[in-house]
């Protein structure tokens, strides 16, 4: 005898396809917004050169630290954590790369520049999980303390980065007519897509954010997750300082000071939960581009600092709202 649905249950069926269907273009935003802001831009600054080859290049430089810490921060709040303190990081990178480069050599100044990263968020992760203390409070009380070793390290003195061979490769030089920062960017972003995507780390990252105890009953390292994309976050950053410092032939303690909230929004905008569990490590770049694209199109709009500065606190106020509502309906 044939077994007939209960009733009500055809309802459900159609709101569950509708969720699905919700869920799977809902990752098309972003890069439909993208699309939408480049062509705006482009016909409203058609006469200034906005789609210019020159421009658009300007563009992927300048967003080629956003874009590498983004991707770094992508782990950090898939995981459920957060990371405050990469805009010191990226400084004391710089600042310590710069000064072993002048004193020593370049082939001890990378490592010391990683190494500035690898120490910051070891110890992050070390206090978040042994003390049991947010990442929130911590990496913002990191943030004063690196930016404080920032400033002793030369007594608030900018260092010149005079090595043609390290300007070459992290920051100035290029590969035909690709800029090396861009190379940088793409060899990050596939190593950070792929590590998120097609490993079990990345699984895991995913499972100790969307649901830590249930996580932790599966078998994972919740505490060795935190910690690792900790790590992750520090790291990336330092070597967007490392690029700050190849890019501007020197380094300052200032660095980096204003790119927290870029990279956040940027992560956001790609489409990453701030409560973990989702996230998407391209939708992270175009995230960045999106910001380097309105800041870029705003200035040749003629706007002023201040205005730029307004207009960026509105998307990130936007992107914010907009993960808190997903958020209450998943």
């Amino acid at each position: 005898m044939q077994q007939h649905a209960p009733a009500g249950t055809k309802p459900a069926s159609f709101g569950a396809r509708l969720s699905d269907a919700t869920a799977r273009y809902q990752g098309l935003i972003v890069y439909l917004g993208f699309v939408a802001i480049l062509l705006f831009f482009a016909i409203v600054l058609r006469d200034k050169g906005f789609l210019t080859p020159d421009n658009l290049l300007n563009i992927l430089r300048q967003t080629t630290f956003v874009s590498i810490m983004a991707i770094g921060m992508t782990f950090t709040l898939s995981a459920g954590e957060i990371d405050l303190s990469i805009g010191s990081t990226v400084a004391l990178s710089a600042l310590m790369t710069a000064v072993v480069l002048r004193d020593v050599g370049i082939g001890l100044a990378i490592p010391a520049g990683l190494a500035v990263g690898l120490a910051v968020g070891l110890t992050n992760g070390i206090i978040v999980t042994k003390l049991r203390i947010p990442s929130f409070l911590v990496t913002l009380g990191m943030l004063g303390i690196v930016s404080g070793f920032a400033r002793q390290l030369t007594n608030l003195a900018s260092v010149p980065v005079t090595d043609n061979v390290y300007k070459f490769i992290f920051g100035s030089g290029s590969l035909g007519p690709i800029p090396m920062l861009v190379v940088w960017t793409a060899a990050i972003l596939a190593v950070g897509h792929l590590v998120y995507r097609r490993t079990s780390f990345g699984r895991q990252v995913l499972a100790t954010g969307g649901n830590r105890t249930a996580a932790r009953y599966s078998g994972v390292a919740t505490d060795r997750i935190r910690i690792a994309v900790l790590v992750i976050s520090a790291v990336t950053a330092a070597f967007a300082g490392m690029l700050f410092a190849g890019r501007l032939h020197g380094a300052r303690y200032t660095l980096g000071e204003e790119e927290l909230l870029t990279v956040i929004a940027a992560v956001v905008i790609g489409g990453t939960s701030l409560f973990g569990g989702r996230g998407s490590v391209v939708g992270a770049l175009i995230g960045s581009l999106i910001m380097g694209v309105l800041t870029n199109g705003l200035i040749l709009m003629g706007l002023t600092v201040s205005e730029q500065m307004i207009a960026r606190g509105v998307i990130i106020i936007l992107a914010v709202a907009l993960s808190l509502r997903e958020a209450k309906e998943s």
